[in-house]
Protein backbone atom coordinates (compact mmCIF):
# COMPACT_ATOMS: atom_id res chain seq x y z
CA UNK A 1 0.00 0.00 0.00
CA UNK A 2 2.32 2.37 0.74
CA UNK A 3 5.53 3.86 -0.66
CA UNK A 4 7.65 3.99 3.09
CA UNK A 5 9.34 0.97 2.02
CA UNK A 6 11.19 3.01 -1.22
CA UNK A 7 12.53 5.74 0.89
CA UNK A 8 15.19 3.71 1.96
CA UNK A 9 16.54 1.96 5.21
CA UNK A 10 16.96 5.18 7.12
CA UNK A 11 12.88 5.66 7.20
CA UNK A 12 12.22 5.99 11.30
CA UNK A 13 8.73 4.43 12.49
CA UNK A 14 7.17 8.05 13.53
CA UNK A 15 7.22 8.20 9.46
CA UNK A 16 6.15 4.75 8.44
CA UNK A 17 3.56 4.86 11.61
CA UNK A 18 2.44 8.19 9.93
CA UNK A 19 2.00 7.04 6.47
CA UNK A 20 0.04 4.19 7.40
CA UNK A 21 -2.72 6.87 9.16
CA UNK A 22 -2.51 8.22 6.28
CA UNK A 23 -3.51 5.40 3.84
CA UNK A 24 -5.77 3.60 6.17
CA UNK A 25 -7.70 7.45 6.24
CA UNK A 26 -7.43 7.45 2.04
CA UNK A 27 -8.71 4.04 2.24
CA UNK A 28 -11.75 5.45 4.28
CA UNK A 29 -12.84 7.72 1.36
CA UNK A 30 -11.96 4.86 -1.43
CA UNK A 31 -15.01 3.42 0.54
CA UNK A 32 -17.18 6.04 0.83
CA UNK A 33 -16.61 6.56 -3.15
CA UNK A 34 -17.44 3.19 -3.90
CA UNK A 35 -19.72 2.64 -6.03
CA UNK A 36 -21.09 -0.49 -5.37
CA UNK A 37 -21.25 -2.95 -2.28
CA UNK A 38 -19.03 -5.39 -3.69
CA UNK A 39 -16.02 -3.23 -4.30
CA UNK A 40 -16.75 -1.68 -0.81
CA UNK A 41 -16.62 -4.96 0.80
CA UNK A 42 -13.09 -5.56 -1.21
CA UNK A 43 -12.34 -2.04 0.26
CA UNK A 44 -13.31 -2.77 3.97
CA UNK A 45 -11.38 -5.89 3.93
CA UNK A 46 -8.30 -4.17 2.75
CA UNK A 47 -8.74 -1.26 5.05
CA UNK A 48 -8.92 -4.24 8.36
CA UNK A 49 -6.15 -5.89 6.98
CA UNK A 50 -3.99 -2.36 6.71
CA UNK A 51 -5.07 -1.82 10.28
CA UNK A 52 -4.39 -4.94 11.64
CA UNK A 53 -0.93 -4.61 10.58
CA UNK A 54 -0.13 -1.80 12.08
CA UNK A 55 -2.03 -2.24 15.42
CA UNK A 56 0.11 -5.32 15.70
CA UNK A 57 3.18 -3.78 15.16
CA UNK A 58 3.03 -0.99 17.35
CA UNK A 59 2.13 -3.44 20.00
CA UNK A 60 4.97 -5.35 19.77
CA UNK A 61 7.58 -2.99 19.40
CA UNK A 62 6.20 0.88 19.51
CA UNK A 63 4.37 0.20 22.56
CA UNK A 64 7.27 -1.48 24.37
CA UNK A 65 9.40 1.41 23.37
CA UNK A 66 7.14 4.41 24.66
CA UNK A 67 6.79 2.36 28.03
CA UNK A 68 10.36 2.17 28.21
CA UNK A 69 11.46 5.88 27.23
CA UNK A 70 8.94 8.04 27.47
CA UNK A 71 7.70 9.67 30.76
CA UNK A 72 3.94 8.06 31.83
CA UNK A 73 5.06 5.57 29.04
CA UNK A 74 2.82 3.16 30.66
CA UNK A 75 -0.02 5.05 30.93
CA UNK A 76 0.11 6.39 27.32
CA UNK A 77 0.17 2.76 26.22
CA UNK A 78 -2.58 1.15 28.79
CA UNK A 79 -4.85 3.67 26.42
CA UNK A 80 -3.31 3.14 23.14
CA UNK A 81 -4.52 -0.43 23.48
CA UNK A 82 -7.75 0.63 24.92
CA UNK A 83 -8.69 1.99 21.85
CA UNK A 84 -6.89 -0.63 20.18
CA UNK A 85 -9.30 -2.68 20.99
CA UNK A 86 -12.47 -0.77 20.41
CA UNK A 87 -10.78 -0.36 16.76
CA UNK A 88 -11.17 -4.19 16.58
CA UNK A 89 -14.58 -5.03 18.16
CA UNK A 90 -15.48 -2.05 15.63
CA UNK A 91 -14.03 -3.97 12.71
CA UNK A 92 -15.07 -6.97 13.90
CA UNK A 93 -18.81 -5.89 13.04
CA UNK A 94 -17.65 -4.33 10.08
CA UNK A 95 -16.49 -8.13 8.64
CA UNK A 96 -20.06 -9.10 9.22
CA UNK A 97 -21.97 -6.17 7.67
CA UNK A 98 -23.59 -6.84 4.84
CA UNK A 99 -21.63 -4.15 2.37
CA UNK A 100 -25.58 -3.24 1.08
CA UNK A 101 -27.23 -2.41 4.00
CA UNK A 102 -27.16 1.32 5.20
CA UNK A 103 -25.60 0.31 8.45
CA UNK A 104 -22.53 -0.38 7.24
CA UNK A 105 -21.25 2.74 6.08
CA UNK A 106 -22.51 3.94 9.56
CA UNK A 107 -19.67 1.79 11.26
CA UNK A 108 -17.18 2.78 8.43
CA UNK A 109 -18.01 6.19 9.16
CA UNK A 110 -17.48 4.99 13.35
CA UNK A 111 -14.33 3.97 11.98
CA UNK A 112 -13.25 6.66 10.38
CA UNK A 113 -14.02 8.83 13.60
CA UNK A 114 -12.14 6.55 16.10
CA UNK A 115 -9.17 5.62 13.77
CA UNK A 116 -8.72 9.77 12.95
CA UNK A 117 -8.95 10.38 17.18
CA UNK A 118 -6.19 7.63 17.41
CA UNK A 119 -3.91 9.20 14.47
CA UNK A 120 -3.94 12.42 15.72
CA UNK A 121 -3.32 11.52 19.69
CA UNK A 122 -0.30 9.70 17.83
CA UNK A 123 0.86 12.25 15.59
CA UNK A 124 0.46 14.94 18.04
CA UNK A 125 1.27 13.52 21.38
CA UNK A 126 2.99 10.50 21.42
CA UNK A 127 5.35 10.85 18.28
CA UNK A 128 7.27 13.44 19.16
CA UNK A 129 7.76 12.07 22.51
CA UNK A 130 9.52 9.29 20.47
CA UNK A 131 11.33 11.18 18.56
CA UNK A 132 12.44 13.33 21.87
CA UNK A 133 13.02 10.22 23.68
CA UNK A 134 15.03 7.55 21.61
CA UNK A 135 17.69 8.15 19.00
CA UNK A 136 17.11 7.96 15.79
CA UNK A 137 19.18 4.62 15.30
CA UNK A 138 16.98 3.19 17.23
CA UNK A 139 13.78 4.41 15.69
CA UNK A 140 15.31 3.17 12.20
CA UNK A 141 15.63 0.32 14.02
CA UNK A 142 12.55 -0.16 15.40
CA UNK A 143 10.85 1.01 11.67
CA UNK A 144 12.73 -2.02 10.56
CA UNK A 145 11.64 -4.57 12.75
CA UNK A 146 7.56 -2.71 12.14
CA UNK A 147 7.67 -3.31 8.72
CA UNK A 148 8.76 -7.07 9.32
CA UNK A 149 5.87 -7.75 11.64
CA UNK A 150 3.31 -6.21 9.41
CA UNK A 151 3.95 -8.44 6.61
CA UNK A 152 3.65 -11.69 9.40
CA UNK A 153 0.63 -9.96 11.43
CA UNK A 154 -3.05 -11.52 10.80
CA UNK A 155 -5.32 -9.80 8.80
CA UNK A 156 -7.97 -10.29 10.46
CA UNK A 157 -9.47 -9.03 13.74
CA UNK A 158 -9.89 -11.51 15.91
CA UNK A 159 -10.88 -9.68 19.27
CA UNK A 160 -11.10 -12.39 21.80
CA UNK A 161 -7.38 -12.86 21.34
CA UNK A 162 -5.34 -10.94 23.66
CA UNK A 163 -3.26 -8.01 22.12
CA UNK A 164 0.01 -9.11 23.92
CA UNK A 165 3.61 -8.97 22.45
CA UNK A 166 3.58 -12.63 23.44
CA UNK A 167 0.80 -13.61 21.79
CA UNK A 168 1.71 -11.68 18.73
CA UNK A 169 5.23 -13.09 18.60
CA UNK A 170 4.21 -17.01 18.75
CA UNK A 171 0.30 -17.41 18.24
CA UNK A 172 0.12 -14.16 16.10
CA UNK A 173 2.00 -14.87 12.89
CA UNK A 174 0.63 -18.15 13.15
CA UNK A 175 -3.31 -16.73 12.64
CA UNK A 176 -1.62 -13.89 10.03
CA UNK A 177 -0.75 -17.50 7.49
CA UNK A 178 -4.00 -19.06 8.48
CA UNK A 179 -5.97 -15.86 7.32
CA UNK A 180 -4.15 -15.26 4.19
CA UNK A 181 -4.46 -18.87 3.39
CA UNK A 182 -8.07 -18.44 4.12
CA UNK A 183 -7.47 -15.24 1.70
CA UNK A 184 -6.23 -17.18 -1.26
CA UNK A 185 -9.22 -19.59 -0.43
CA UNK A 186 -11.81 -17.25 -0.91
CA UNK A 187 -10.28 -15.03 -3.73
CA UNK A 188 -9.86 -12.15 -1.19
CA UNK A 189 -7.15 -9.38 -1.83
CA UNK A 190 -5.41 -7.99 1.41
CA UNK A 191 -2.29 -8.76 1.16
CA UNK A 192 -1.40 -6.22 -1.35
Amino acid sequence: MSDTNSAGPNVDVVDILTSDHKDMIALIGQIKGAPDGSQRRDLADTLIAEVMRHAVAEEMYVYPAVEDHVPNGKEEVEHDKKEHGEIVKLMKRLEKAEASDPAFMELVQELESLLTHHASDEESEQFPKLRSHIPREKLVDIGQKVEKAKKLAPTRPHPSAPHSELFHKTVGPGVGMVDRLRDKLTGRHTDQ
